[in-house]
């Protein structure tokens, strides 16, 4: 499913004007004429228009835009995000000159579509493990409680106020441990890996009809967590009518079927195959060179 057909960049004549008529505004705010990001980073690379295909991908190295691009792509098309925009004062300025053209038969995009990103996953490992400290917190203090009630003699009750510490201490001497804590404690999140996760985080915000910016989401899965990630994309791509604009330089991605690849180390910036990108490359001269190590 295509959504999003096309999308363009600044243009290196808007640029240009831009940066001449330089509003005072910013200038206040102490940005040099070199320092106007995102205005200056895509001209040299002679990118300006992008067509879009249900999985296109932007592959490059650290800086070469392709981070960036989705950023712009997302805050544009006012997509929900999983953590906030990397933004600067000129990125309102340079979303005035961006366009983009629906699908011909798509008046917009999808209310669920979203950004979502590596550091989204980060955040998610966080809350993971902040809940769980808070729950091994919680089972330590039911411990000591239980000992405590178990190793004193029984009260006797005198009144109905004291009814309810009555009724904890007589289940503290009949139950086990286990037993009385478990009936006290909030369960713990499952605890999976932290590329286990990872997975999950993605799989679960990917929802039907929608598009979907992901930034790296190959980072904390292991080979075999990205080909099932690969599998699961094509899938929503072929079968549940979404599309996804990807930002990766991982191999299992990038050899997806049928996605459309920008080489954005390249200049000019040009669509190439999976097996001619120089990260692709550097891995299969590696393992042609210890073939023979291969049983």
């Amino acid at each position: 499913m295509v959504y999003l057909s096309k999308f363009r960049l600044a243009t290196p004549d808007e640029e240009t004007d831009f940066i001449l008529s330089y509003p005072y505004q910013l200038e206040m705010q102490c940005y040099s004429h070199n320092n106007v990001y995102p205005f200056k980073l895509f001209p040299n690379k002679s990118l300006h228009e992008l067509c879009f295909e249900p999985i296109t991908i932007f592959y490059g190295g650290n800086g070469s835009g392709k981070s960036t691009l989705l950023n712009i792509i997302a805050q544009k098309l006012q997509l929900q995000s999983s953590v906030p925009f990397n933004n600067t004062p000129f990125m309102e300025e340079y979303l005035k000159f961006c366009r983009y053209e629906f699908a011909a038969s798509v008046k917009r995009i999808p209310q669920s579509s979203a950004k979502i990103t590596s550091d989204g996953v980060f955040d998610f490992l966080l809350d993971i493990r902040a809940i769980n400290e808070g729950v091994g917190k919680k089972r330590d203090e039911l411990f000591d409680e239980y000992y405590h009630l178990k190793e004193n003699p029984m009260k006797t009750l005198s009144s109905l106020s004291e009814f309810e510490d009555f009724k904890k201490q007589l289940e503290a001497k009949r139950s086990t441990k286990s037993a009385y804590t478990t009936r006290r404690l909030p369960h713990e999140l499952d605890g999976k890996s932290n590329g286990e996760s990872a997975f999950v985080y993605f799989t679960d915000k990917i929802r039907d009809n929608a598009l979907y910016l992901l930034d790296e989401p190959e980072n904390s899965l292991s080979a075999k967590l990205q080909t099932e990630l690969v599998s699961f994309i094509e899938d929503s791509a072929r079968f549940y009518n979404c599309q996804f604009i990807i930002a990766t330089h991982s191999p299992f991605l990038l050899a997806m079927k049928h996605a459309k690849i920008y080489d954005l180390d390249s200049i000019p910036v040009t669509e190439k195959k999976w097996t001619e990108l120089e990260n692709v490359r550097v891995y299969y001269e590696f393992f042609k060179k210890h073939s023979d190590q291969f049983c």
